[in-house]
């Protein structure tokens, strides 16, 4: 990236935005901020259960949130590592451990295991993002790593591994090396989590590339839990094991995960899920929220499915997502 991006950026975001700003308080020093972003590596033995969809080595980017090692990140990056390196803005590396991965957002927290000499991200509003406003995307590597973006969308996000956000951030042009990027406004402060690329839909335009990143509002009602216990008091919601995807209207299966729920109750690839305790579904989100509105984790979900020419009734007993796709790895026999 050109050495020019950081004037440009200045003007774009932390000038731009808020006119006035800068006489009523000091502007934040973009390369002291980014100092805060460094790069996460794991290691995750091929015996984990998330290996052949993620991978064995992965790499991206985490956020330094306090001055006792707390690194916020995206969680599949950190689930089931058996080994984790942090490498600061000196490039030096030192080791860590996964502390917490939350599923209903998405984040992850690892912890150093000698805290960095880097000054923590102060956690912004990401209620205040607004659809059009200027902001910088960074991830490790100081100013080679950030870039200039906008904010295309604030809109409800279903992702396939049954997973939803309410108020997700778009972002356009994307960062290549999303994975933990951090989301920062005119302010330096951290509003969201790099997680996706994905293609975002814009009326009477169609759909142009870009970035989703988890709104770090999501984060503060439950970061002490997650940093003191590792899991929100939150009851776990209901897990089947399938990748699912909407077309026109309809919720087809794209992957039953092995040894899940899902697969033990005859679900397969290429199913049409129909109904949802006999109602009707109208979408991915009405699909999710109509599974976790019978209950929490080991509730039984009963379905109606067209597999090849038949519909069939069947129930699945559900599970706790956390037990099987486990922080730390467990080798089965």
């Amino acid at each position: 990236m050109q050495k020019g991006w950081l004037a440009v950026l200045l003007a774009l975001i932390f000038g731009s935005v808020a006119p006035g700003y800068a006489q009523q308080e000091a502007k934040p020093d973009p390369k002291e901020i980014l100092k805060a972003v460094v790069k996460i590596r794991a290691v995750v033995p091929d015996y984990a259960r998330s290996a052949k969809t993620l991978g064995t080595e992965r790499e991206g980017s985490g956020v330094v949130i306090d001055s006792k090692g707390h690194i916020l990140t995206i969680g599949y990056l950190i689930m089931e590592a058996e080994t984790l390196e942090v490498v600061g803005p000196d490039g030096k590396t030192v080791t860590a451990q996964s502390t917490a991965y939350d599923h209903r957002t998405g984040f992850g927290i690892l912890k150093t295991d000698k805290p960095l000499e880097v000054k923590p991200m102060e956690l912004g509003k990401s209620s205040e993002v607004k659809e059009g406003d200027p902001i910088l995307v960074a991830t490790h590597g100081g100013e080679d790593g950030a870039m200039g973006a906008r904010v295309i969308s604030r809109k409800e996000f279903a992702g396939y591994w049954e997973y939803l956000l309410d108020d997700a951030i778009f972002t356009a042009p994307p960062h290549t090396n999303f994975g933990g990027a951090a989301l920062i406004d005119h302010q330096g402060k951290l509003v969201g989590i790099g997680s996706l690329f994905t293609q975002i839909a814009i009326a009477g335009l169609g759909a142009i590339p870009g970035n989703m990143f988890v709104p770090i509002d999501y984060l503060k009602p439950v970061l002490s839990e997650l940093i003191d216990k590792g899991q929100t008091s939150e009851p776990p919601r209901p897990w089947l094991g399938v990748n699912v995807d909407e077309t026109h209207g309809r919720i087809f299966v794209t992957r039953v995960t092995p040894e899940s729920p899902a697969e033990k109750a005859g679900l397969k690839l290429g199913d049409i899920i129909l109904t949802v305790n006999k109602k009707e579904i109208s979408g991915l989100a009405d699909f999710y929220r109509q599974i976790w509105a019978l209950g929490k984790a080991g509730v039984e979900v009963p379905l109606s499915i067209l597999q090849g020419i038949q519909i069939r009734d069947i129930t699945v007993k559900s599970a706790d997502r956390t037990q099987y796709y486990r922080l730390k790895p467990q080798k089965r026999i």
